[in-house]
């Protein structure tokens, strides 16, 4: 059983994000509920180790007090997930927080397509992360500028995907698993993998299943963990 020192002292929670949370919102809750259940003070530390996107679930990892000093070096691992294209339609996006805006024939694509495509992607790749991210430009977020309407130039950046193995494909939709660098936009593959077909695609799920050694099959639900503080008192 946790207790109020322990949480003080440094825990690194998983935390199975909830579809449609944000991060922000993920561990607002885990704070709030520390506070109100084991009587932390308000300005405890706690912080997450890689922000998950509200369209994406998974594995969000957690770090409390002392821990929180373990967030870089976490932040810093390997990511695995596992996820759905939606091929031959792109949106401003790259996934379904936007509507479609352009759709394209994918009657050219056939299995061997998909699989010679793949291996594109292996390796160090250049990567020009989504319009709709929270990477600032000019002191202003991305998502800001995009929904301002406005256009601003991104730069490349250097993201290495370590596995990419396709697990079903069932067009227009194409499920997958991949293995990566810090900072890869899963989205960014999406839309860029398309267009190596001569085609579209944008992200219509996204779960992150590992950081590192730590496996989502060993998270709890904020909720569930809300419920567990609650059965402790």
């Amino acid at each position: 059983m946790k207790t109020f020192e322990n949480f003080l002292e440094g825990q690194i929670l998983l935390i199975d994000k909830p579809l449609n949370w944000s991060s922000f919102q993920a561990v607002n809750k885990l704070k709030y509920a520390l506070i109100n259940k084991l009587g932390l003070p308000k300005k405890f530390k706690i912080g997450h180790a890689g922000t998950l996107d509200p369209l994406a679930t998974g594995l969000l990892l957690v770090c409390t007090g002392k821990f929180t000093k373990k967030i870089t070096e976490l932040q810093g691992q390997a990511k695995e997930y596992t996820g759905t294209f939606h091929i031959g339609a792109t949106t401003p996006s790259y996934d379904l927080e936007t509507a479609i805006d352009q759709t394209y024939s994918t009657l050219h694509i056939d299995d061997a397509l998909i699989h010679n495509t793949v291996q594109q992607f292996l390796g160090e790749i250049d990567q020009k992360p989504p319009i709709y991210s929270a990477i600032k430009k000019d002191g202003v977020r991305l998502y800001e500028h995009a929904r301002a309407g406005e256009t601003v130039e991104i730069a490349y950046r250097k993201t290495t995907i370590h596995e990419f193995e396709i697990t079903r494909i069932a067009l227009p939709e194409i499920d997958f698993r991949v293995v990566c660098s810090k900072g890869t936009y899963i989205r960014s593959l999406a839309f860029d993998f398309g267009k190596a077909m001569n085609s579209g695609s944008h992200l219509t799920a996204l779960r992150r299943t590992k950081i590192g050694d730590y496996n989502v099959i060993n998270a709890i639900d904020v909720i569930e963990f809300e419920d567990s503080l609650s059965a402790k008192i």
